[in-house]
């Protein structure tokens, strides 16, 4: 997470305060922005102001938000990364599907996911959380059982395509519902168990995909059919329940009093600036392309996105080939998932001990490419090897995501440049399952060399920009503590600081 300077002359602040339309005491700063410790104070003033136990507002914040967040985005995963699952039980030889015919099928549900995730996130603020968020699972969840019941190429193309066009706004708007209800020091610990619960998806779908094996046959349909069906109605299901506990925004959320709402408004104020006389104007949007900073943590996450995808939709593939059976591949799915959050639940914690992300992802990068490399160096005959590279390529690539994300998103501030990112980075990176589902065809079976070696060439990309983009700010950190930066800040406009977010000389960034 970011902190500010203590001890230079910018952590002078003058707190200005005005009253907005409901009485509530807003802070509102010049332009030199306060140090943590400032807003920490500030922020329990603002609590005995609107009389609130943050404590305990804080526990029903995390029971009513979390959650549900938590449970919304595993279902969605689930019901995204099932095709590897189902083609251990035939899919592709019963759909007939020839040539890259699975692969193709793959691809197109980046292909909406990837354009449709501003629109989603409009559509969330006009609609509301509660509204929207279920009608998409609901949508996706009923895609997901008719899946069940395709009968060729081009019925399995219409649904992953309707899956993905569902499921857009499913990341963003979740992220974008943390960052409605928690300040940034707040935010970070709720990211990283957000990111983590992913990992419990790819072990719910090997643990369903093994349950469902008995039903091969029953009402003349194979165990594939019954894996979507069964998963589609779990997630339609808990979608009807989702209409009941989502939560809105704080401005008309239910499980919080008037008060309560005043001071997370007030806090959310402090913490993260007042935007609202901005001019929300194209060429704001376009501005913050200009900072390298930006740029790089797209590339950043698209080739963690290559390996990430590489691995989650083919890995069922490449543990059947150790030749076990269909209901033993399955079985030996689940236990890299396991693992995986695990280690990405304890990183999550320790990272936010310690207040830095680019040694632990580093750390889990160099993991993956360890495991990619087993894979490429062991042969097929050498099974406990190759398995044990399984663990370490999941735990790799899933460890290091949820802690790219939140490094990116915490060294980032104002309400532009947080958008712009946000937008970047996840439609950019996202591209990245694309080629991902090209890279392991059976012809290349049983080794995959050739999408195992690219997988390893992109993870590796990723440490080397990741590295760039550490220097980067490593650079910007020493030009704002020696007062380098001071003399282009003080020659910008007062729309221009506005604008500036993290390039503040008072924002020191995190690594």
């Amino acid at each position: 997470m970011h902190s500010f300077s203590d001890d230079r002359k910018h952590s002078e602040v003058e707190y200005v305060n005005y009253v907005d339309e409901s009485g509530s005491d807003l802070p509102k700063f010049s332009d030199k922005l306060p140090t943590s410790g400032e807003i920490e104070a500030r922020i329990e003033e603002l609590a005995e102001i609107h009389q609130v136990n943050r404590r305990k507002l804080q526990w029903k914040m995390d029971l009513m938000i979390i959650p549900s967040i938590c449970l919304l985005y595993v279902l969605a995963y689930l019901d995204r990364i099932n095709m590897g699952n189902a083609n251990v039980y035939g899919l592709a030889k019963d759909l007939n599907l020839h040539g890259n015919q699975y692969n193709v099928a793959l691809t197109v549900f980046f292909v909406p996911y990837c354009i449709f995730e501003v629109p989603s996130n409009i559509l969330l603020k006009r609609l509301s959380p509660h509204i929207w968020l279920p009608c998409c699972v609901i949508g996706f969840g009923a895609v997901a059982l008719s899946q069940g019941f395709v009968k060729n190429y081009g019925g399995l193309l219409a649904t992953r395509f309707l899956l993905g066009l569902l499921e857009t706004g499913m990341l963003p708007g979740c992220t974008y519902l943390i960052l409605s209800w928690y300040t940034r020091d707040e935010a970070q610990k709720r990211y990283s168990f957000f990111f983590g619960s992913t990992c419990l998806a790819g072990a719910f779908g090997g643990l369903i995909a093994y349950g469902v094996h008995q039903w091969d046959g029953a009402h003349g349909l194979r165990s594939w059919q019954w894996l979507f069906i069964l998963e589609g109605a779990i997630t339609m299901f808990c979608g009807i329940c989702f209409f009941f506990i989502i939560a809105d925004f704080p401005e008309t959320a239910r499980f919080i009093s008037d008060n309560e709402r005043a001071f997370i408004k007030a806090k959310l104020s402090l913490d993260q600036g007042d935007s609202r006389h901005e001019d929300s104007s194209l060429k704001n949007y376009l501005k913050p392309f200009k900072d390298p900073k930006i740029i790089l943590s797209g590339f950043v996450y698209f080739g963690l996105i290559i390996g990430a995808y590489g691995y989650t939709y083919f890995a069922p593939a490449i543990i059947k080939t150790f030749k076990y059976s269909d209901v033993k591949t399955q079985v030996y799915s689940i236990f890299p998932w396991i693992a995986t959050f695990g280690v990405s639940m304890i990183l999550s914690f320790v990272s936010d001990w310690t207040r830095m992300r680019f040694p632990f992802m580093a750390l889990m990068i160099f993991v993956g490419i360890t495991g990619f490399a087993m894979l490429l160096g062991f042969e097929p005959d050498q099974v406990n090897a190759r398995y044990a590279a399984c663990f370490l390529i999941c735990m790799g690539m899933y460890a290091a995501l949820p802690l790219s994300i939140t490094w990116f998103t915490l060294n980032v501030a104002g309400h532009y440049r947080k958008a712009v990112l946000s937008g970047w980075m996840i439609g950019f990176g996202n591209i990245g399952g694309i080629p991902s589902t090209f890279l392991f065809e059976t012809k290349d079976a049983p080794k995959y060399v050739r999408g195992v070696a690219t997988c390893l060439a992109m993870t590796g990309w990723s440490f080397l920009v990741g590295l760039l983009y550490f220097f980067i700010l490593y650079k910007a950190n020493r030009q704002k503590r020696s007062g380098k930066a001071d003399a282009k800040w003080d020659s910008m406009t007062d729309e221009q600081k506005k604008l500036a977010g993290d390039l503040n000389p008072s924002f020191i960034y995190s690594y």
